[in-house]
């Protein structure tokens, strides 16, 4: 049996004395896109900080290639092989697209010769990008913001992509042109974990699917299996319909 690329362990995470996540079992395998659903204070943000160092956790909770990082410093986790789109893209003002893509790859992963993501494969995935390579990042849309945030992510050479609510505040177009990036990006061997509140995007981009409620995991399986109630009744906590 393939070991898991990321799991974690009756994981728990506070912020001071509230606690946020209660015994949370989650695992990501390579290549596998994975979403993770639930409303606002579910818990899904805070999943992902803890994932990526953000937040102290013990070691053996949170194990990546076999290995014990829980906690581990999040740079220490971007050279392993974990990147992280956070949400509000929380780009480098002042500095260009380009920088901003630079930057990343310094302190990133070292990728095997004749392979891992470059400036040129970042602006084949989003041509936009190339033609505003020299524009300063702030005076970029948002959604050109978005895939400067998923571009300079990759160019980390990350084996596991965490993203955090890519679709907030953007326009449907727009929203469709980044998720139709990601299956791209899964061919080339990187996982990704999915926070997304739309369930019917989420369904669509994963392969498999968790829902969060109170810092619980209420809900896991295939995406393209999961009943529209099974999801009403774990996003909830009670019967509901769900866009």
């Amino acid at each position: 049996m393939t070991a898991n690329l990321l799991s974690t362990r009756q994981l728990s995470a506070s912020y001071g004395d509230f606690q946020a996540l209660f015994g949370v079992d989650f695992h990501v395998d390579a290549g596998e896109v994975v979403a993770l659903i639930g409303a606002n204070g579910a818990g899904k943000s805070t999943l992902l900080k803890s994932l990526m160092g953000l937040l102290p956790v013990s070691p053996e909770m949170v194990q990546f290639e076999g290995q014990p990082v829980g906690g581990m410093p999040a740079h220490a986790l971007v050279r392993r092989g974990l990147a992280l789109v956070p949400e509000g893209r929380r780009l480098f003002t002042g500095m260009s697209v380009e920088e901003n893509l630079r930057v990343a790859a310094e302190h990133g992963r070292a990728a095997a010769s004749g392979r891992g993501w470059t400036l040129p494969r970042v602006y084949e995935l989003f041509g936009m990008l190339q033609t505003k390579r020299n524009q300063a990042v702030e005076a970029l849309s948002g959604g050109q913001q978005q895939m400067v945030a998923i571009g300079r992510a990759l160019m980390s050479n990350p084996k596991l992509l965490l993203c955090d609510e890519l679709s907030l505040g953007l326009a449907p177009l727009v929203i469709k042109e980044i998720y139709a990036a990601l299956p791209a990006i899964a061919r080339e061997g990187t996982a990704i974990v999915l926070v997304e509140q739309d369930v019917s995007l989420a369904q669509q981009a994963s392969n498999r699917l968790y829902c969060m409620l109170e810092g619980r995991i209420t809900l896991t399986g295939t995406s393209s299996e999961i009943r529209r109630a099974a999801i009403a009744q774990a996003y909830f906590g009670a019967t509901h319909a769900v866009a």
